[in-house]
């Protein structure tokens, strides 16, 4: 028997600004986008929770925040940066479980149940981040955790340059004790996982592209899109106009013509569980 392609597409950063969360409701709606996550401590978090509730396909999990914004335990500012953040790890300035559980609190609160987690800007490959990450999901009974190693992609094909697929290689040996951790706590995955190299790179050719070479198995596709309007303009992100991108790859008909080509099925993580 031929095993099934199955593609959870989820966007990160709902709950970012408001015209991020409107591509991203653009992509489910009219689109190939099946899931999302919701930063907790987002500037517009209050409209994604309405948009949420007017989205029934779209499938909500929580974007565990520690770089950017502000603290729902303190209310002070989280570091701006990675190194910023391991160096307040390693002083023990931040209480880790207690804000990754209060961020997942108040999705909660908001009426919102979650079905999978990931940290912005991957956090949770610090091994302190991800133990509270694990016990989150144990404790909150939210079973799907990100697991961010790119499988191998083509950086010619794709346009990568080769600092951001050497790192994406170099990830790839953490992931026996990432997963070690995972397992410990009763977390899953998905069997695979794409995006982490083409960030802010990709149009409709290279998404068209990206699914001839989706494995057999569940694999989530880490997406960024968005309307690039004023909101975005001024926030403190990188990805901008690249979002605009994005979203008009999630919604062009070739890319869907490509799934059907190469027998990729679009799912949720609510889906993959109900598959059990």
């Amino acid at each position: 028997m031929i095993a099934r392609k199955q593609l959870v597409i989820n966007a990160d950063d709902f709950g970012f600004t408001p015209d991020v969360n409107a591509g991203i409701v653009e992509a489910n709606r009219h689109g190939i986008l099946t899931a999302t996550t919701l930063m907790a401590n987002g500037e517009a978090f209050e409209d994604a929770v309405r948009l949420a509730g007017e989205s029934p396909s779209l499938d909500i999990g929580c974007h565990l925040v520690l770089i950017g914004g502000h603290s729902l335990v303190t209310g002070k500012a989280f570091p701006k940066s990675l190194p910023q953040l391991l160096a307040a790890l390693a002083r023990g300035e931040l209480q880790l479980y207690e804000e990754l559980a209060a961020q997942v609190q108040r999705i909660l609160e908001a009426g919102v149940r979650p079905s999978h987690l990931d940290t912005h800007k991957h956090t949770h490959l610090a091994p302190p981040v991800l133990e509270a990450v694990a016990r989150v999901s144990r404790d909150f009974s939210i079973p799907w955790v990100r697991r961010p190693f790119d499988f191998p992609l083509d950086p010619g094909q794709y346009g990568i340059p080769r600092s951001k697929n050497w790192t994406s290689a170099a990830l790839r040996v953490m992931r026996r004790r990432f997963h070690s951790v995972l397992s410990a706590h009763g977390c899953r995955t998905t069997d695979h996982f794409a995006g982490f190299q083409i960030t802010g790179r990709f149009h409709t050719r290279e998404l068209v592209e990206l699914m001839s070479a989706i494995p057999p198995g569940s694999t989530e596709l880490m997406v960024h899109p968005g309307h690039c309007g004023p909101a975005l303009r001024a926030a403190p992100t990188r990805l901008k106009e690249s979002r605009q991108a994005e979203l008009e790859a999630l919604l062009a008909p070739a890319v869907r013509d490509a799934m059907a080509i190469h027998g990729v099925e679009l799912v949720t993580y609510a889906g993959l569980s109900s598959l059990d």
